[in-house]
């Protein structure tokens, strides 16, 4: 399934290379900020992972995320959707792993689809942008809504702030469908890696 993202190339390297300005800084202090939502335990259900979670979070916060993408890759692939969300966090940033938007589309799907909250966020993120996927408001508002329902209180406050954001960018009538996709969504099995 990367294999197949890899090579959708939607978007994937529309911002490769921008470095520098208040934007990257701001995204990498979200990525940072998003890693620790990603393991407190405030997301929706995953797979059991016992200390294999608490190590990819060490491994992270050390700044070794070579090694957290190898035990993030393995946790993910066996269906834990935490670790999609984080190992999706991990290519659209490049730690570690090539930046990859389409991937980390991908993970962010696996994810979301499981009913993971920062997935939902991170792919209504990327939907929202276009990056990795084609630009879709709906789609993006969708994720987002369900996302903000299904969020702890630390992250709730974001999460409403940019579905907010998006929805002012919407008409009515897209509105109006994004709510009713968030309404029939339902959480899928797990989904396994490539």
């Amino acid at each position: 399934m990367v294999r197949r993202a890899r090579n959708a190339g939607e978007g994937r390297a529309a911002h490769r290379g921008r470095t520098g300005g208040a934007g990257w800084r701001a995204g990498l202090v979200l990525a940072t900020a998003l890693a620790a939502a990603l393991f407190s335990g405030d997301a929706a259900p995953a797979a059991p992972r016992g200390g294999d979670t608490a190590k990819a979070m060490a491994l992270y916060a050390k700044g070794d995320y070579m090694a957290a993408a190898r035990l993030l890759t393995r946790l993910a692939e066996a269906g834990d959707a935490r670790a999609q969300a984080m190992l999706g966090l991990l290519y659209e940033y490049g730690h570690g792993v090539p930046q990859d938007f389409a991937v980390a589309a991908w993970w962010y799907g696996c994810a979301a689809e499981r009913g993971d909250a920062n997935g939902q966020y991170l792919l209504g993120r990327l939907y929202d942008k276009g990056r990795g996927v084609p630009q879709d408001v709906v789609l993006a508002q969708k994720w987002l809504i369900l996302a903000a329902a299904r969020s702890g209180r630390p992250e709730r406050e974001t999460y409403v702030r940019i579905r907010d954001a998006v929805a002012s960018k919407m008409s009515r009538a897209q509105i109006t469908l994004a709510q009713q996709l968030a309404l029939q969504w339902v959480p899928s099995a797990p989904t396994a890696g490539p």
